[in-house]
């Protein structure tokens, strides 16, 4: 990859004009001193604005003026700043003080910002003063280096896996167990959907050898009996967010305090795969199997068809009834509320149910190619990667047809339309590469939003390239290298990859969500082995379920 080797080459040409105060001063000549104006460039060239990113450390900024310059003004009038932090500069002057070059008198640090700024304190021979100050934001490239010693990728997969496992072991949350909604907010919350991602990855957790079978049996039994014991249900679904000690429900927004079927399905999705990997006859297996069946019997999915409608809807509240009023349609993630509703041991839903609400009548399709793939299903460029990793943590695309969709083409697809969009980088974002890419939903600087090719604000989140690995393996381990070797310890924290950064911002989050971390030590695993598709797959009543919905697959 050459993303840097080319940062000295960025660069345009176009004049900035500053007029000059002449102070209504005569001049010995007895004119009034002439209107001053200036042009710049940054190693030669000018991009139309006044930030310059990716540039090499020792840049050449070039002043050209229509008057000579007082030379003794310059270092009054020029500044050039990291942070509040003066840096030492070197000047030239030519053609008569008309041409001033700066450059720093010492290499910048790769991956920084500085300032510099032109004053009114600067003068021309004749007297005349900026009126407005300019200043000039610098920002170096990447320090390509490797930041972190060499080791297989193998070993940097299991490293990553093991990380992100922390997140759901050592920060889960105290009494409950179950996982924090995010590593920077109030801790008391837990997130039901980020929840099931969690019992997931300590299934993978004790595959890997993270933990022990016996730790984490205990670990899910106080989980899963905080769950069917203690935390509020809804016509047995849960809500979006949980208080993590008493179990209470606390309000995702102000109509959405009740049951959320969608967080529910992803929660349900992690406790099914989890009922079949501990399969043991000993008590502590098999009272925990017994739990879940229990959570998983208790869900009255028929209920939100809101009365027999031909569609699930999303939110159920005891006070508010349906306020949100939003049905589940298709496409995005929620194909395995579908599959898990038409799954379900008593009144599961009949075929005409996905048909008609999810799919859509067939209105789900999209069919246009983008960049040379075709994408099956959902929106322009397929939308955010999240809407292909939640519900295919736990079901398996490959071989996986229905009347709609081949999903393997879909997903991959989808990953592959992704990362082509970075990788051509049509809005010119510093950093975008065939190494830096991924959009999906996540934290940005001082918000939250969905990114996706039609929402692209310049930030990318590891978990959409590295949730990815079972579609796009070679794209995804380019990814994984940079994101570990070269960004290093700026990404790399405690819990795994942080949630997201910009690199044409030069803004990294403070933050891990479980949404995000959980599909991460996942996918990673599905691509290794495929063990949590084997577990859920293996459910009786999901291949009965998927079977009655129209979908064909090996594992059905």
């Amino acid at each position: 990859m050459n993303l840097f080797s080319r940062t000295s080459q960025w660069f345009v040409c176009l004049a900035v004009l500053l007029l000059m105060n002449t102070n209504c001063k005569k001049s010995d000549g007895g004119s009034e001193p002439q209107s001053l104006t200036l042009s710049f460039t940054v190693n030669g060239s000018y991009n139309g604005t006044l930030s310059y990113n990716g540039l090499n450390n020792n840049p050449t900024i070039r002043f050209t003026f229509s008057s000579p310059i007082d030379q003794a003004t310059i270092p009054a009038g020029i500044t050039l700043k990291q942070g509040g932090s003066s840096v030492n500069y070197t000047q030239q002057l030519e053609n008569n003080n008309t041409i001033l070059q700066i450059k720093p008198a010492a290499p910048l640090s790769g991956f920084s910002s500085y300032n510099l700024t032109v004053t009114e304190q600067l003068r021309s021979r004749n007297g005349g003063r900026l009126l407005n100050p300019v200043t000039i934001n610098l920002s170096t490239g990447i320090d390509s280096s490797r930041k972190f010693p060499q080791i297989s990728d193998e070993e940097l997969m299991t490293k990553v896996q093991q990380q992100t496992f922390r997140y759901f072991w050592d920060f889960a949350h105290p009494t409950s167990f179950l996982a924090r909604e995010r590593s920077n907010g109030n801790n008391n919350v837990v997130t039901s959907g980020g929840s099931g991602f969690g019992v997931m990855a300590i299934v993978t957790g004790v595959e890997r050898g993270f933990v022990t079978r016996t730790a984490a049996v205990t670990r899910l039994r106080t989980m899963v009996g905080f769950l069917k014991n203690t935390a509020v249900k809804v016509k047995g679904a849960f809500s979006h967010w949980i208080d993590g000690t008493t179990g209470a429900i606390v309000p995702f927004s102000a109509n959405d305090n009740g049951a959320d079927l969608v967080e529910t399905s992803l929660l349900m999705q992690g406790l099914l795969t989890a009922r079949q990997y501990f399969n043991g006859a000993g008590a502590e297996e098999t009272a925990l199997r017994a739990d879940i069946n229990a959570i998983w019997n208790g869900i009255d999915w028929d209920w939100f068809r809101r009365g027999g409608q031909n569609t699930l809807y999303w939110h159920y509240s005891d006070n508010l009834g349906w306020a949100m009023n939003l049905p589940i349609r298709g496409w995005n993630e929620c194909l395995i509320t579908y599959v898990l509703a038409a799954s379900a041991p008593t009144n599961p839903i009949p075929k005409i149910v996905y048909d008609n609400g999810w799919a859509a009548n067939g209105a789900i399709r999209n069919g246009n190619n983008y960049y040379g793939y075709n994408l099956p299903l959902g929106p322009d460029r397929g939308g955010p990667l999240f809407l292909s990793h939640y519900s295919f943590l736990g079901i398996n695309p490959n071989g996986l047809v229905d009347a709609y969709a081949n999903y393997n083409t879909q997903v991959r697809n989808h990953a592959l339309i992704n990362y082509e969009y970075c990788k051509q980088n049509p809005r010119n974002y510093y950093g975008y590469s065939d190494s830096v890419w991924g959009l999906t939903a996540s934290d940005i600087p001082n918000g939250y939003t969905a990114s996706s090719p039609t929402n692209d604000v310049g930030v990318i989140a590891p978990t959409a390239a590295l949730s990815s690995f079972p579609y796009t393996p070679q794209q995804s381990l380019a990814a994984l290298r940079f994101f570990y070797y070269v960004l290093g310890d700026r990404l790399w924290k405690e819990y795994g990859f942080i949630d997201a950064f910009s690199l044409k911002d030069q803004w990294f989050a403070g933050s891990h969500l479980a949404i995000d971390q959980g599909p991460i030590i996942i996918m990673i695993e599905n691509y290794r082995t495929g063990l949590l598709w084997n577990l859920f797959t293996s459910c009786p009543e999901i291949k009965t379920g998927m079977r009655n919905l129209g979908f064909t697959a090996p594992y059905l």
